[in-house]
This record gives C-alpha cells, structure tokens and sequence, in this order.
C-alpha cells in the first residue's frame, strides 16, 4: 500500500509537469525542451534555500520563479531573436545545467534535516489525529506522513487547477488560447503575440519549477539529474488523459492532465512492482509514451470501423 499512496503522491506532483507541458505544447503548439531544466530549477532553488532554513513555502515559491524566468528567456530567445522554439528550449535547458549546479554548490542537495512542507504536512496530521502514527486507508495502513502529503498534494493540484481554469477564461487567459489557435487573428485584433508566448512559456516553465520544488521536499534530496526524461513524462501524462476524457472543454482538459500523470505513475510502479528492472524504467517509461501516443488513433480507427460494420 506504501508504494501505491507514493505512486499516487508522485503523481499528484507531477501534473503539475503535465500542466506545464499542456500550456506549452497543447495552448501554444511550443516544442518546449526547456522542461528538463526548469523542473530541476525549480528542486534546486528550493532545496538550497530550506537547507538555510528559508520558510518551506517562500521556497517553494522562490522555485516556481526561477522556472518563470528561465520560461520567459526560452520566450525571448523564440520571439525577440527569431530563434527556433525547439533549438530556443535546448539552449535554455543546456544553460540551466550550469546555472543549476552553481544554485547548489553540487550535484546533490539532501534535505533529511531540513523543515519542509512534506514536514509540516506530517506534524498537522499527526496533530490531528491525536499523535497516531498510523492510519487506516480503505482498510489499509498507511503511515500519517504518507497520508498527510498525499492530501496535501491534492490541496496543491486542486487549487492550482482552479487557478489556472479561472485564469484561462479572463481575457488575457482567452488572448493566450486564441494565440495558439490562429496567431493572425490575434494580432489583427491588436495583441502582441510575442508576449503572449512569453508569458504562456512562462507560466508553463513556473508550474513545471513547482512540480520540482514539491518533488524535491517530497523526495528528500535535489539532484542535478532530476530532470532527465521530465518533457516525455508530461507530454505522455497529458495524451493519457486527453484519451481517457477528452478536449471536449478546458475543465475537461485540465482534469485529464492531472489524472494521466497519476495514472501514469500507477502504471510504472505497478510495472516496478511486477519486478522490473529500476534500470529498464526509462525504457518502459518510452513504451508507455508510444503505445499513449498511438491509443487515441487506434481507438478513432475502432470506432470508425465499428461504425461502418453497423450501417452494413
């Protein structure tokens, strides 16, 4: 049950990954590489800050700007200098090793000692359940830590995912949709698409550095590494969801982004429980993405198919 609750944690965090990945890619049509660095940025900024015993959330905050800042770069580099928006990201992202390693002074940042939001969920929930250890999940025991995070984590994504609903359907968020949609139409109307995708980059590379931040505190550690395969991991999370609920509405959208990285998460720790290599995981991870990538053709060609057995 432990590594059920950590699958499902791990993977509440990390649709934040996924609607960052969603801005970039779905709103914006961007090949943003820039992923695999912000992500770590985000863990680097706010592992440095806890271990000088900063408050967990001003660093969990400080983490989801830097991942701003290094998406708005990746946005002017595209928009002021006419540079690729793929090669835009991968300069980006290569730099950010650099700046990352220097943000923690090494490769590694360890967090055991530290005061983080992982703790402070654990001690509210040990408050309130009396000073229990434990507690009883669906029948199963879970430790009040695991427990504590997990609903934190929820708290986390709900509100970030009204925000961003809320957010989208005011008049900037609505300029932001249309510029993905047909960019010619929005400038006709006078909006400055350059800034438009600077900021949408920007926000994406900001929720992408949150997902970091409250990985790392989740994790115990930052690591240079962390980032590695992070740009598949979302791009698969948000084609997952789109199949199991579809783009019939923004809401829709933003809800199946969050599930598919959980199921996501479910279905490589299922795989890891089933006995699998923990050095074929990127493999898998990559088997996962193409079979996500082909369902939604494949079930498209079924119903068709279906369909034209049914007037025969």
């Amino acid at each position: 049950m432990t590594l059920l609750i950590g699958a499902w944690t791990i993977g509440l965090i990390l649709s934040l990954l996924a609607l960052g990945v969603f801005i970039s890619f779905r709103i914006f049509d961007f090949p943003d590489i820039t992923t695999e660095g912000s992500i770590t940025t985000g863990a680097a900024i706010a592992a440095t800050l806890l271990v000088q015993d900063v408050d967990p959330v001003l660093a969990t905050f400080a983490g989801f700007c830097g991942g701003l800042l290094a998406g708005a770069v990746t946005g002017i580099l595209h928009t002021k200098f006419n540079i690729h928006g793929l090669l835009a990201g991968i300069l980006v992202m290569t730099a950010l090793y650099s700046v990352n390693l220097h943000i923690m002074g090494k490769s590694n940042v360890p967090l055991l000692s530290a005061m983080t939001l992982s703790t402070y969920a654990e001690q509210i929930g040990t408050n309130v359940l009396g000073g229990a250890m434990n507690v009883s999940l669906g029948g199963w025991e879970v430790s009040t830590r695991d427990a504590a995070v997990l609903f934190l984590s929820f708290l986390i994504i709900a509100l970030v995912g009204g925000v961003l609903y809320v957010f989208f359907r005011t008049n900037l968020g609505t300029a932001m949709r249309a510029t993905g949609d047909n960019d010619q139409m929005i400038r006709a109307l006078g909006v400055n698409v350059g800034n438009m995708i600077i900021l949408g980059l920007a926000l994406a590379n900001g929720l992408i550095a949150l997902a970091g931040a409250l990985l790392a505190q989740y994790q115990g550690f930052a690591d240079a590494q962390m980032g590695i395969g992070m740009v598949v991991w979302g791009l698969a999370s948000v084609i997952i969801g789109e199949a199991l609920i579809g783009t019939q509405s923004l809401g829709l959208t933003i809800t199946g982004a969050v599930m598919g990285s959980v199921l996501f998460r479910l279905l490589v720790a299922i795989a890891l429980r089933a006995g699998l290599d923990p050095n074929d995981l990127k493999l898998i991870t990559a088997v996962f993405v193409f079979f996500a990538l082909i369902l939604p053709n494949l079930l498209s060609n079924l119903k068709k198919r279906s369909g034209s057995a049914s007037h025969a």
